[in-house]
């Protein structure tokens, strides 16, 4: 009959329609689900691989990622431990597709005022890399005196020497806008 054809090339119609529709509803929610991921999301996918940053002060690190915070990272290369801030990196390579949400978002996640802070009070002696411009590095070896809400104080101690009031060459503040990394010391 002629109506079981007009009916059959309905439902062919209505089926492609369907499939069409479903695909393009997958896709959408896809871009959205994608649109809604972060870049610690995808470093922390990335936890225990082996990544290459290249850093604002031209500093290429390749080493695995061993924490992933708020705003920041830590990079293993060798022996020494990087914080890295997120804004001071100028490109990653390596990082897969998976991405990881924190475990729980109701506190959020540690800044990197409260790394700094955590480094202060431990005394660790480090070395401050600055962001500075293509070709010039600009590097100080000290301890972290104090941290504000948007700024450290490091105690700069000369080379060989702990952090002694009588070590101390002297004490700058800098921006956190202006830290490209921080690397646990010695073997900087």
């Amino acid at each position: 009959m002629r109506w079981d054809s007009l009916f059959d090339d309905l439902d062919a119609q209505f089926s492609a329609g369907h499939a069409l529709s479903a695909e393009s509803e997958i896709t959408e929610r896809s871009r959205v689900e994608l649109a809604g991921i972060e870049l610690g999301d995808r470093l922390r996918g990335a936890a225990g691989s082996v990544i290459t940053l290249l850093l604002a002060d031209d500093t290429v690190l390749e080493g695995v990622v061993r924490r992933v915070g708020g705003d920041w990272l830590v990079v293993a290369e060798g022996s020494k431990q990087w914080l890295v801030p997120f804004a001071a990196v100028l490109t990653f390579r390596g990082l897969g597709r998976l991405a990881l949400k924190p475990a729980s978002t109701i506190l959020g996640l540690p800044g990197i005022a409260s790394v700094l802070r955590a480094l202060a009070m431990d005394r660790s002696e480090l070395v401050l890399h600055l962001v500075a411009p293509a070709g010039t590095a600009v590097k100080i070896r000290g301890v972290i005196d104090r941290v504000g809400r948007d700024h450290l104080d490091i105690a700069v101690v000369r080379d060989g020497e702990a952090r002694r009031a009588g070590n101390v060459a002297s004490v700058m503040t800098v921006p956190f806008g202006a830290v490209a990394a921080l690397c646990s010391y010695p073997g900087w």
